[in-house]
């Protein structure tokens, strides 16, 4: 019995879309999408560069290049915790000539922002999970000399307001997961939210705020070198990329758990067969050893669950942050 996996998720995509009432593709679809990429692909990443989404959309775009011998232009496109982006991507032509690269932002979007222009689940088709990687909180280690996260605690606790923390933006992954920090550890830490992790994480090397929590791929870097201190990172076990930074739960947050993640759609509207042809395309990219290895130094894994799973994580991740947002009491306008 033939049971290749790319024939397999193939079907699946197509099964899929059916059930969301596509329909099945027709020939000149079924032509369009053998041809796909027959031009470059436009890739809209919602933050400026340097963040955590462009950490990893830029190593994908070079290996896609290498694979289709198309390129897949990165457009940033930074504002509103990421939904400027989103609501650019939303609009554009279901071709398979423009995806949308989000994430843990925008699941959080909807229960923060009451006027997005722009629905996650009803205007995108979901197509792959990406990169997953734990939240790392970081200082900047003049702003806060500390040896370890216990002297860190202490040094908060006896001082509250005088720290801050920045973040990619109001309502973003990077803001939630400091509001459920301050919600667990009874501390209180002000909120400085900048237009992407890219610009928040400059100032904190800069000494401009005094922390973050961030992707740990976009901190990755900064961490080795020395220019920032990682003192936890989210969940209950350590990153093998930082074995020597401990989990959240070792350090008596047992229920911090909160995990950057980022994700690949196509506007509504995609023909099946075209989904699909990005769905194969995208999990050579996860093949690679050449991404296997930028993961693995950046802490992340590659996602390797079907479109239809990823979607169902989507819809579950919006009901969860939900209840977040509303125990942190975030409004914004």
């Amino acid at each position: 019995m033939n049971r290749n996996p790319s024939r397999i998720q193939r079907r699946d995509v197509l099964l899929g879309a059916a059930a969301a009432g596509l329909g099945l593709a027709s020939g000149s679809s079924w032509a369009q999408a053998s041809a796909w990429p027959a031009k470059p692909v436009n890739l809209v990443v919602p933050f400026p560069a340097g963040g955590g989404t462009d950490t990893f959309a830029r190593p994908l775009a070079a290996q896609f290049a290498k694979i289709t011998g198309k390129t897949l232009v990165i457009d940033n496109r930074g504002g509103a915790g990421g939904n400027v982006g989103a609501s650019f991507a939303a609009k554009a032509h279901g071709d398979g000539y423009t995806l949308f690269m989000g994430g843990a932002h925008h699941v959080i979007a909807p229960s923060v922002y009451p006027k997005l222009d722009y629905d996650l689940e009803k205007d995108f088709v979901p197509l792959a999970l990406l990169a997953s990687v734990p939240q790392v909180l970081v200082v900047n280690p003049k702003n806060m000399p500390v040896k370890d996260f216990r002297e860190f605690l202490a040094l908060v606790r006896a001082n509250p307001a005088k720290f801050n923390y920045g973040s990619a933006g109001s309502g973003s992954s990077h803001h939630l997961a400091g509001e459920l920090f301050k919600i667990q550890s009874k501390t209180f830490i002000t909120h400085i939210p900048y237009r992407g992790a890219g610009p928040a994480l400059a100032d904190l090397v800069g000494g401009q705020v005094d922390m973050m929590f961030d992707g740990l791929g976009s901190s990755a870097g900064h961490i080795k070198g020395g220019r920032i201190k990682a003192l936890m990172v989210a969940g209950a076990k350590r990153n093998p990329a930082f074995p020597d930074v401990p989990c959240a739960a070792e350090v008596g947050l047992p229920d911090y758990t909160v995990t950057t993640w980022y994700g690949l759609w196509t506007p509504k509207g995609t023909p099946a067969d075209v989904q699909a042809r990005i769905v194969d395309e995208v999990r050579k990219l996860g093949q690679s050893e050449e991404i296997k290895a930028i993961w693995a130094g950046n802490g992340a894994e590659f996602g390797t669950m079907s479109p239809q799973d990823f979607g169902k994580m989507v819809s579950g991740e919006v009901k969860r942050w939900a209840q977040v947002v509303k125990a942190a009491d975030v409004k914004l306008d």
